[in-house]
Parts: C-alpha cells; structure tokens; sequence
C-alpha cells in the first residue's frame, strides 16, 4: 500500500498518516512496539522519511473506555515525503548522537503542550523516528542494517533517559522518594536499604520522616500514599516542603476534590510548579512500566488536566469556588 502510495505521491504535497498503537513488548530490557514496527517498516521500505509529526487528542474524556482506565486519549499523525534518493548513511553511533541531541527537545514541547503521559512514548516515536528516516540506512557495529525494532527501542532508550535527567533538578528528599517508589511503589522496605540509599541522595530516613514522605517502624519503611496524607496539608506551613509532597497533595485533591481545588492548591506553590509537572510524568512512566495502574492513572490525570488547573490557579481568588473547605 505505501509502494504505491509513493509511487503516485506529488512531491509538492507530504502524506499525512494516522494512527494510534499504545501496546508494546519488551525484551532483553529494550520496549518497542510490534505495531508501530509493522506500519514504520512498510512507510520507510516504500521510501517515505517523517518530516513531522503531531499529536492530535482524538479521543473524548467521557467514552467508555477511558473511564477509570489508563487508555490512550491521543493519536499521531505523521507528515512524510519522499525521501531524496541522495539520502546519507549513518552509523549507529551516528544515529544514536542524533537522537540524543533532538529527541530531549521535542519532548519538551510535547510536555509544554500538555501531552497525557499516557500517550508520551506513542507521540515520542514520531521525532525519533524523523531522525531514523532521514537516512537511507543506519548501519549496525557489524555491518547489518538496522531494524525499525531497533531504532524504536533506541527512541525508547532516550525517553528514559530524558524523563530521568529531570530529576537531578529536584530535591534531594524527592530524588530518594523517586528511586524507593520504583523498587518498592508504595510498600514497605528494608530500613538498611532506605538508610544506605539516603546517603547517596544526601538525606537520612529520619528526615523523610520529619518531611512527611515516609513512614518508618519495627525496621520496615513506606513511603506515605496519597490516601493516607494529611488532608489539611498547606505548603505554606511545611517547614520541609518537597516536590514529592507537592505532586501527590495536588494528584489527591484532585481526585478527591476535583480541579478547583486542585487549582488553589497550585497557587500556592509558586515556582515548584513546574518541578511537580515534570514529576507527574516521571511518576505515571514508573507506575505504568510496573503495571500499577491506579498509580498511573491519577498522574496522568493530574498532568492532563494540569493547562486547566494553572488557567484556574492565575485566576484572582474571588473569582474562585472555595471547595478545599468543603
């Protein structure tokens, strides 16, 4: 079909192609998805490259599916054009630095644009795939011609570490919250293996605890679930206020709450705003590679809804519904 496709493409116009495949494998520690490697292999084998790529929410809030679920709520349109018979080879090595240098920046703005978490990795693979395509081969270390399953559990690769670089940004409670929650999510733990991975973040096992992060008894130690938080909580009076904290206050008010009270809560916490929206995506790709699916889903909901809430929270507050205090 893309052969064909190609054949009869006017090169004064690009083909545009949507689709949406959220399930993937992985193995031997790489993730790459079975369909987007069907449908990328057959548009790069006809001679297409990605020229751009667009998320577009196609998907409404109240459907069925997405009820109480962690379902897609966009797809991605891709923009291709025939790519020029003149196209360059690539090492992978080549491929890899290219990747690296281009993929952090258009996550950002997929973020910037408010992109679900859920659909990140799915919206991730069209830039990376437009570095992929640019070549007419990327060449392996032993000569082979790399696979688009390949290239797309390198674009894989790069998203985890982009969305890990953020957390050198954060506070040292914070980074020891992030690492303990992906070993353990929100059961307890070995209090040696919390106390030697405090020293590393620069904090102790006492000071999480003195941060209301963490509880700690009998030699066992669990960080707090939303559920459990003080629901009277200000960041104003935390004389230990952490990013940690700020992220999972504002992902229980608002599934408790709703996003009024969601959005006064984010008014109060100034310039860490935008650390805690990053640690909502960081939180929903830990909980969702784990399969903790209620986890992932209130992250994502805050991060989805968090273009409303920022509206809501700049606005003056008689112009507000007080519902915190209901």
């Amino acid at each position: 079909m893309f052969a064909r496709l190609r054949q009869a493409q006017d090169p004064g116009f690009p083909l545009s192609v949507y689709y949406a495949f959220k399930q993937s494998e992985t193995v031997e520690g790489a993730t790459a998805s079975t369909g987007w490697e069907t449908m990328l292999t057959g548009l790069l084998r006809a001679g297409f490259q990605i020229t751009g790529t667009w998320p577009v929410r196609s998907e409404l809030a109240n459907r069925m599916r997405s009820q109480q679920s962690n379902a897609l709520a966009s797809s991605i349109v891709l923009v291709c054009r025939p790519r020029p018979e003149g196209a360059p080879l690539a090492s992978r090595r080549e491929f890899l630095d290219a990747l690296a240098a281009e993929l952090p920046a258009a996550l950002g703005d997929l973020q910037a644009a408010s992109i679900a978490p859920v659909d990140v990795a799915q919206a991730a693979i069209g830039p990376g795939m437009a570095v992929f395509s640019r070549y007419s081969r990327v060449i392996e270390a032993d000569g082979a011609r790399m696979g688009v399953r390949a290239a797309l559990a390198a674009i894989n690769r790069v998203l985890d570490e982009t969305l890990e670089a953020t957390e050198a940004e954060l506070d040292s409670d914070t980074r020891w919250a992030l690492t303990w929650h992906a070993q353990n999510g929100f059961e307890p733990g070995d209090y040696g293996q919390a106390e030697q991975l405090s020293k590393s973040r620069n904090t102790s096992v006492q000071g999480l605890v003195q941060a209301g992060i963490v509880e700690s008894r009998a030699g066992r130690v669990r960080l707090i679930p939303r559920h459990e938080l003080d629901e009277d909580w200000s960041p104003a009076s935390d004389e230990r206020l952490t990013v940690w904290e700020i992220t999972n206050h504002l992902a229980r008010r608002l599934e408790t709450r709703g996003e009024q009270a969601a959005a006064r809560l984010l008014a109060q916490v100034g310039g860490l705003a935008d650390a805690a929206r990053h640690l909502a995506y960081r939180l929903h790709h830990i909980c969702d590679r784990n399969g903790w699916a209620a986890d992932a889903l209130a992250y994502n909901s805050l991060a989805a809804a968090w273009p409303d809430l920022t509206q809501q929270a700049q606005k003056p507050p008689d112009n507000q519904t007080n519902l915190d205090l209901i």
